[in-house]
């Protein structure tokens, strides 16, 4: 497990943080496919909280992207570096997150986010933040719309529905398993929203969410309990 220092130039205020958002936002890449679903390797990073103690946990589990079976997984564990701010949260997790991904043994292939990429108030959430910081493909899979708003989907598997913020189609709801409520894709950076909704599916043989987020959530709240036991 590895431990994380807040970096030096870290942002401290609000202003200084959009700042970075609108510099860094102008570096995502719409235009690349990404990997084949179901090829090579997929990685998913999760993040577990302590607020009482004011840390933070994150984890990285690579899976193979045809078995689903985990390769690899590395933690880090840090202390928060940014209060928490609506449209700012990827400044709370980055410096952590990025430490697990460093601490992999293997390269992590697309890297999956439970939050959001495009689909975000700024178009900048944490899975485009963390791929342009890194060059890696990464999307954002959430577990809710955040402001954004869509129309019903069909109830079979694979159904999909655009995710508007007004008349932008910043992502789309997608359901994962039969009559079962959606998830909520958007593209981080260097994959297109075709293929981060057949990513998904290919993630999601058994479940709603991706088998990327269910063992990075479940190795980041390990991680926490085993190094800030309540």
């Amino acid at each position: 497990m590895t431990t994380v220092r807040i970096p030096e130039d870290w942002p401290a205020t609000e202003e200084q943080a959009r700042a970075v958002q609108d510099a860094l936002r102008a570096r995502v890449i719409l235009d690349e496919p990404g990997p084949p679903p179901r090829t090579g390797r997929v990685t998913g990073v999760d993040v577990a909280y302590d607020d009482e103690r004011d840390v933070v946990a994150a984890a990285a589990v690579v899976l193979d992207a045809s078995s689903l079976d985990v390769v690899a997984e590395a933690t880090a564990v840090g202390r928060v570096s940014f209060p928490y701010v609506p449209g700012l949260l990827a400044f709370r997790e980055i410096p952590t997150v990025l430490a697990a991904l460093e601490a992999l043994p293997s390269p992590p292939g697309l890297v999956v986010c439970d939050g959001y990429g495009l689909a975000h108030p700024r178009r900048f959430g944490l899975a485009s933040h963390l791929g342009v910081l890194t060059g890696l493909p990464t999307i954002g899979v959430a577990k809710n719309p955040f402001t954004f708003t869509y129309d019903d989907l069909d109830s079979p598997r694979g159904s999909t529905a655009p995710l508007f913020a007004g008349s932008e189609e910043v992502g789309r709801a997608l359901r994962t398993r039969d009559g079962v409520k959606p998830v909520f894709v958007s593209v981080g950076h260097r994959v297109t929203l075709d293929d981060a909704c057949a990513h998904t599916l290919a993630l999601t043989p058994a479940y709603r969410l991706p088998e990327t987020t269910r063992r990075a959530d479940a190795l980041c709240r390990r991680a926490l309990r085993e190094t800030h036991p309540a």
